[in-house]
């Protein structure tokens, strides 16, 4: 029966385990991760490599990549249906790094708006990896074949650089690399800053007050709904011009399934105060059991250990059939 049921199409999606998750990474990319597994063969990685582009504190990122890691499991990713691993732990994404930077130009690296943003706020280490990470953004999705990546309009130049140098290494050494396409997401909230709506929402924000971490708590989360920047008008409804009121009904709508036209119906003649509140409470009450199964599973740390070492495993074994098949096109001796 297996034999004649249709293969199942490669999700490949990973994020970086610097600073808690925010409200945004969640129900822009986690949230429908755990809707994807139902229907497509998933990889989920923590891209603790990329991580380096910026100096870090060696404790602090092991604890964040643990703690990341942990995060996944916790929001609904289930290591026995997706492959979930650490991206350093699988030391072929390094090895096709090499080969893939060796097939990369010069001058499509050197239009890479993240590469250009990075090193306006971090002008003290403007490193090589920070340059030549697409490079590596590529091995991650060639390496296990990906037919589909999920990502949103400000990611879309990334998946772009890497279906270039897929094709590249396709035309010199023959058909080696699935050439993945966008998967774009049911329309979902951008989710933007509390304090400035005009931008997204940001872990990185120096302004405590500007993101919700899924990990914070009901009491803290309530609060900084209630400190959000709105406007003057009082009327909560979604119109241009209202950036911060258009934020907290987008939030609302995503969380409850509320339409706007309802949500404007239900708050008609409240003011900001009310909705403020009301959106900062369902927000809460829907990270409820992400933080209890998060408390939960940092404790056990043998668990945790051994679905990441199994992660590991299984993932190695799929980036090794691409890695023999990339060192002999290239023309190395096997081994």
């Amino acid at each position: 029966m297996a034999d004649t049921q249709e293969k199942k199409q490669i999700i490949l999606s990973g994020i970086q385990p610097t600073g808690t998750f925010t409200l945004g990474n969640y129900i822009g990319a986690i949230r429908n991760w755990v809707k994807l597994q139902e229907e497509y063969d998933c990889a989920y990685m923590i891209a603790d490599m990329h991580a380096l582009t910026v100096r870090q504190d060696p404790v602090k990122l092991r604890q964040q990549i643990l703690s990341a890691f942990a995060v996944l499991l916790a929001c609904g990713v289930d290591p026995k249906k997706s492959l979930t691993f650490i991206q350093s732990q699988v030391h072929q994404h390094a090895e096709l790094n090499w080969v893939l930077a060796c097939n990369t130009q010069f001058g499509e690296l050197s239009r890479m708006t993240q590469f250009k943003d990075k090193s306006a706020k971090h002008p003290e280490n403007i490193n090589a990896g920070l340059f030549t990470y697409p490079a590596l953004m590529a091995a991650d999705i060639l390496l296990y074949q990906a037919n589909l990546v999920p990502v949103g309009v400000d990611q879309k130049q990334h998946l772009e650089i890497t279906r270039d140098i897929a094709n590249r290494f396709n035309n010199n050494y023959g058909q080696t690399f699935t050439i993945p396409e966008p998967y774009i997401p049911e329309i979902g909230a951008k989710v933007m800053s509390l304090a400035e709506p005009t931008k997204k929402m940001s872990k990185s924000d120096e302004n405590q007050n500007a993101f919700i971490t899924i990990l914070d708590a009901p009491e803290v989360i309530i609060k900084k709904f209630k400190r959000a920047v709105t406007d003057s008008d009082m009327e909560i409804r979604y119109a241009e011009g209202k950036d911060g009121i258009n934020n907290l009904m987008s939030i609302y709508s995503t969380i409850t399934g509320d339409s706007y036209e309802t949500i404007e119906r239900d708050f008609s003649g409240k003011g900001y105060g009310d909705f403020k509140t009301a959106v900062g409470e369902a927000v809460a009450e829907a990270l409820r059991p992400i933080r209890e199964n998060y408390d939960r599973l940092i404790k056990d740390k043998a668990y945790l250990e051994e679905t990441y070492h199994d992660g590991a495993q299984k993932a190695a074994y799929l980036a090794e059939k691409t890695m023999r098949k990339v060192y002999r096109k290239v023309g190395f001796l096997a081994k």
